[in-house]
């Protein structure tokens, strides 16, 4: 059967659960081909705010890795915003030139945020809140901790204002309107909420109306009509957004405020389909994440030919995604003649509750508080179901229904099996518990793995994890010890803990007496067993060459092309006219296409075929040169400034000691990358703070820093303390990467280990218990006699000449 082509233009939330339905009823109709304008896979939007608030990282939002689009013959073009569509030739064509044929068309614009149109909006400071590009903007522009303006006081600037002051910025939040969130809560319930914010340090201001941002060059403060000036270097506006139907009217489609689509999600050409924010349906348009996930279900539905299926609007409820404030809305709650409502305030516990009936029927819900009874709230509305018999104990919730006050399993347990549990991806009950029976689930994630539930927004984790102690009973323990993998059932400080306890000293010894389930583990344990037990053995333990990863194995960098890149060590970030002149030599005679300086103080030449690998090794290890190791779960580089040496500000040999640390510790394994810098005054040129180690060098000695980030997650470092000499630096230095060697779990960056194990043990056990330390810095130093090899120089003499040698050469011959 011939499969039918299928485009994508855009690849949000609801493109990716559409073609989730649609591989689940249909895998074989159609080939895939999506268009991102984003330079990455697709992630969970909804959980960019804890992102921003530093509670999660960029990897934990991903929906669907690289590999989920190789396994379903996904083609994903990464940055290619499409720029035309020619529905009679029935191609797309993106900004880069790609251009593909289709039979069916799906457009997913999503929005563009609505920017205020005042003086000095276009100045350098001034960001939207929409995608992970603004959220790494931002958290970029906290590094400061300086002061940052949040225009809009709805659900998305009042996360953006949370989670910038998570990161200790000092945020106003202007809002137009007299109330916060005024679309989604009454007066009282934005009254709760403002306190609530302002208790957390962010100031609220209502009633402003933006009239300039003012600045010269970049941003410096925000102008209100009133003449009042509130400084800032940060501007964040969130005050609406706008469907993205620009592409669609172009190409000749119907459009309103955005692309008309009927109830089945076709737009005016039925081979075309739209859904998302940048669909119209019924004359609304949507923006949370629950009727879009409809839209999806509907478009695959209908794509793979059940035209039965049609697209409902209902209410979805309001929740605001900030840690310790719970409030939930939903429905319609303004006043009329027509209504009656229940109140409920519990001013010491800052709780608030009022149901709007009409009719003896919820029309709408607003909790500010205590939210629990949500779902049954919500469940009575959809139903249209009478309150007359229980209207005087309905406020109290469904636990006092019938007299005496129910357990919360009871109160779940009362739930109808249609009961909506899930509202982001419209889970039901009844899904929830006969998935749990007919999979045999016994974890939360394996349950968000199987039906999504809990796995957006995350606000029903408490209901779903009752509904599994409903099912399991006692079988069922959230706080349950979380698998290293598929393999075992064991975590990754009980494998590390039995390594030592039971003497294990090979991988096929511990898969036996550790009862793992498959014969020689799997991509996620194989390389974090062999780390241990390279850590813990150093002497014993021959490091298994298939463990590891492939820029490990051949010691370079693969490419998106399948070449590779090389990084000569240079250490402490100084080279030589010897060395340039090796470095050019090298890149000439192989031909190689980059050389870039990274930000790492080192060369890095791009473009190496892997058959050349070994030869230009050697041509390196000529002039003195070691791996820089720019692959490697290890020591990567030792950045320094020029410290005393040269600069008019030093206060210590940073140089030197960057140079030092970087000889002493090279070629040790670490459970991820490590990377440090030397910074030789206050100043910190070299940017110490944002460092696994940093070390500030002041009159008085070296601060030495550590946990720090700056990549996908930025964070900035923890003093761990100050020691008065440069051999104190190297012992405390050396001390703490050895119990983060010994500690850590694999792959996990220092500043996650030292989050989990907590800054207070680490500084206790480095910085006053000078026995420990010295116990933990000997540890490395022996480790350091096996450890520090020169990969190349292997490399050169023909260790592991297989990896290199082609496998068969392929050559396109002329048909006779």
């Amino acid at each position: 059967m011939r499969k039918q082509k299928l485009v994508i233009i855009g690849n949000g939330m609801a493109p990716g659960r559409m073609l989730e339905h649609l591989f689940e009823t249909a895998p074989d109709a159609y080939e895939v081909t999506i268009f991102n304008a984003e330079p990455r896979v697709n992630y969970d939007r909804i959980l960019l705010s804890p992102v921003l608030s530093g509670e999660k990282s960029y990897e934990e939002i991903i929906i669907h890795g690289d590999g989920w689009y190789i396994d379903h013959g996904v083609m994903l073009y990464k940055g290619h915003k499409v720029v035309n569509i020619d529905r009679e030739a029935k191609t797309v064509t993106s900004e880069p030139g790609e251009t593909d044929s289709y039979e069916k068309l799906v457009i997913a614009t999503g929005s563009n945020p609505f920017i205020i149109p005042v003086p000095g909006h276009d100045l350098p400071g001034v960001l939207n809140y929409r995608d992970l590009d603004d959220v790494q903007a931002m958290m970029l522009a906290a590094q400061s901790h300086d002061k940052a303006v949040v225009i809009g006081g709805g659900l998305l600037g009042l996360e953006a204002a949370a989670g910038l002051k998570a990161r200790d910025m000092d945020v106003t939040v202007l809002h137009l309107m007299p109330t916060l969130m005024e679309r989604q809560l009454d007066a009282a319930a934005s009254y709760l909420l403002q306190r609530e914010l302002e208790s957390r340090g962010i100031a609220v201001m209502t009633k402003a109306n933006t009239k300039a941002i003012l600045g010269t060059g970049k941003v410096e403060g925000v102008e209100l009509a009133d003449g009042t000036v509130i400084l800032a270097s940060l501007v964040v506006m969130a005050v609406g957004i706008r469907p993205n139907a620009a592409l669609a009217k172009e190409a000749g489609l119907e459009v309103n405020r955005g692309i008309v689509v009927d109830t089945g999600m076709h737009t005016s050409d039925p081979d075309i389909f739209a859904l998302g924010e940048c669909a119209e349906v019924g004359g609304q348009i949507c923006g949370l994440v629950a009727p879009l996930y409809e839209m999806a279900r509907v478009a695959a539905a209908h794509l793979s030919g059940d035209t039965a299926k049609t697209f409902v609007h209902t209410d979805t409820p309001t929740k605001l995604k900030v840690t310790g404030i719970d409030l939930y809305s939903l429905g319609d709650f303004a006043e009329g003649d027509d209504r009656e409502e229940i109140v409920l305030r519990d001013a010491t516990a800052s709780i608030y509750k009022r149901l709007i009936l009409r009719d003896n029927r919820i029309i709408g819900t607003v909790l500010y508080g205590e939210t629990a009874d949500g779902a049954w709230f919500n469940d009575l509305k959809k139903k249209g179901a009478d309150i007359s018999e229980m209207r005087d104990t309905l406020i109290f919730g469904q636990a006092y229904q019938g007299g005496a006050p129910l357990d919360p399993t009871a109160a779940v347990a009362a739930l109808p099996d249609d009961a909506e549990i899930c509202g982001c991806n419209g889970v039901c009950k009844g899904k929830i518990l006969s998935t749990i029976k007919a999979k045999g689930l016994t974890s939360l994630d394996d349950l968000r793995a199987y039906t999504k539930a809990s796995s957006s927004c995350g606000t029903c984790t408490g209901l779903v994890e009752q509904l599994m102690s409903l099912t399991l009973g006692d079988a069922y323990n959230p706080s349950a010890v979380k698998p290293m993998c598929g393999c075992a059932d064991l975590s990754h400080d009980d494998v590390r803990r039995l390594i030592k306890a039971k003497e294990l000293k090979t991988i096929p010894q511990l898969m036996q007496e550790l009862e793992w389930r498959t014969s020689c583990g799997c991509a996620k344990c194989r390389p974090a067993l062999n780390y241990y037990m390279v850590c813990d053995w150093p002497d014993e333990y021959a490091d298994d060459y298939q463990s590891h990863f492939i820029n490990e194995r051949v010691h370079a960098n693969i490419q998106k092309d399948g070449t590779y890149s090389v990084v000569p060590r240079m250490w402490g970030g100084q080279t030589s006219a010897r060395e340039l002149r090796a470095i050019a030599d090298c890149v000439e005679k192989f031909d190689i296409p980059t050389v870039k300086v990274t930000g790492g103080q080192r060369i890095d030449m791009l473009g190496i075929r892997k058959e050349d690998l070994p030869a230009v090794s050697a041509e390196l290890g000529k002039a003195g040169f070691v791996s820089g190791h720019a692959y490697a779960k290890g020591l990567r580089t030792v950045k320094t400034c020029v410290g005393t040496d040269w600069c008019r500000f030093g206060t210590q040999d940073s140089t030197g000691l960057g140079v030092r640390v970087e000889k002493f510790m090279w070629g040790s394994w670490t459970p991820a990358k490590v990377k440090m810098v030397v910074s030789g005054c206050p100043r910190n040129r070299a940017e110490a703070t944002c460092k696994d180690v940093g070390v500030v060098c002041v009159d008085s000695g070296y601060e030495i820093h550590f946990a720090g980030a700056a990549g996908l997650d930025i964070k900035g470092t923890e003093v761990l303390g100050l020691v008065k000499t440069e051999d104190e630096a190297l012992e405390h230095i050396v001390a703490l990467v050895q119990i983060y060697r010994e500690q850590g779990h694999y792959l996990e960056r220092i500043y996650k280990w030292a989050k989990r194990v907590g800054i207070a043990e680490i500084r206790e056990q480095i910085m006053n218990d000078a026995e420990k330390r010295r116990t933990y810095f000997d540890r490395f130093v022996f480790s350091q006699k096996f450890a520090q090899i020169d990969s190349w120089s292997e490399r050169a003499s023909g260790k592991d000449e297989h990896e290199f040698t082609p496998m068969a050469e392929l050559r396109l011959e002329a048909v006779q």
